[in-house]
């Protein structure tokens, strides 16, 4: 008898295990789309959905990678989080800021939004609305869109998106605030005054991407509970476990495998029902080609290997939703 996929654990327990998707892979390996519907519930475009690629020039928007990863997963009936409509980051190239008042950039951003969130009105399920505003001190990140609009640009995007995408989820994203930490402390301090202003925000993603310092599960936990208290729901959404390079000790994948079984027992503990990794296989990690990430990390940080062979992370993650 074949074994039970992690698709199959996952929907028994009414929890989402996603998987970031990377949209060339995507189109030409068959064995990776085999994987993705096999095995997840929940789908996260890597980088189809971001302002830079989505964006070519500035009359133009491509979808085309980003209906090919939606389209697969509507097929295969599996969720769709769309990521993300506002970052600092992979804005396009032709987008000079200095070249537009405050207004035009707000204008800009608008148009963007609404473009992007209305397309999917009806195929994405969950939005990263806005993702890493806040820097690692815990300030406002300094961004185009802070620049000219303050933090009210965070009220006005999630405004946006709710226009058109009523039925979405709207969600706050960020890393290095999974645990109680100054970081999480000041997410916290945001999203309460983002609450308090009537924003409609629904939700907070915690990245949590474990690379050499693992965030303690019971912080975790105690993180989730405080932002539940506001009345959010909680998701993991861009998660990988690595050891620093070079220091990866002998039973390194015993390790990773208990360290993803302890995040998946305390999502199933604290009222979190959605686990994304990031990425389907260590082939195509981005801890392999981001900046100097291949330097300072183990690229082998996901649940099947460079093969697509399920490691024992995978099958430690499928145990602990098969427990009561």
């Amino acid at each position: 008898m074949a074994e039970q996929t992690l698709r199959a654990a996952a929907a028994e327990r009414g929890f989402d295990v996603g998987a970031a998707v990377d949209a060339d892979a995507l189109a030409t390996d068959p064995s990776y789309r085999r994987r993705l519907a096999r095995e997840f519930t929940a789908v996260t475009p890597e980088n189809a959905l971001k302002m830079g690629p989505l964006r070519p020039s500035p009359d133009t928007y491509d979808f085309g990678d980003a209906d090919a990863v939606v389209g697969f997963a509507r097929a295969h009936d599996m969720r769709v989080r769309g990521h993300t409509l506002v970052w600092h980051n992979q804005t396009p190239s032709w987008f000079r800021p200095w070249e537009y008042t405050d207004d035009e950039i707000g204008e800009f951003l608008r148009t963007h939004v609404h473009t992007v969130a209305g397309r999917y009105r009806s195929a994405i399920d969950t939005w990263d609305v806005v993702n890493e505003a806040v820097a690692d001190d815990g300030e406002m990140r300094e961004t185009v869109w802070y620049d000219a609009l303050g933090e009210e640009y965070l009220d006005l995007a999630f405004g946006w998106a709710d226009e058109v995408a009523p039925d979405a989820d709207l969600y706050y994203n960020d890393y290095g605030a999974d645990a109680v930490n100054g970081k999480s402390d000041a997410v916290y301090d945001l999203l309460s005054r983002l609450l308090g202003r009537g924003v409609p925000v629904d939700g907070v993603g915690l990245q949590l991407h474990a690379l050499g310092d693992w965030p303690d599960p019971d912080s975790v936990a105690e993180n989730v509970a405080r932002f539940r208290d506001l009345g959010l729901d909680v998701e993991i959404t861009e998660m990988d476990v690595a050891f620093p390079a070079g220091e990866a000790p002998p039973d390194a994948l015993a390790r990773q495998a208990d360290y993803y079984a302890e995040v998946v027992e305390t999502c199933l503990d604290a009222g979190v029902d959605s686990l994304t990794v990031w990425g389907v296989d260590d082939a195509r990690t981005w801890l392999r080609s981001f900046r100097e990430f291949p330097e300072r990390y183990t690229g082998d940080p996901l649940l099947f290997d460079d093969a697509g062979d399920p490691k024992p992370a995978y099958h430690a993650v499928r145990d602990a939703l098969g427990r009561s």
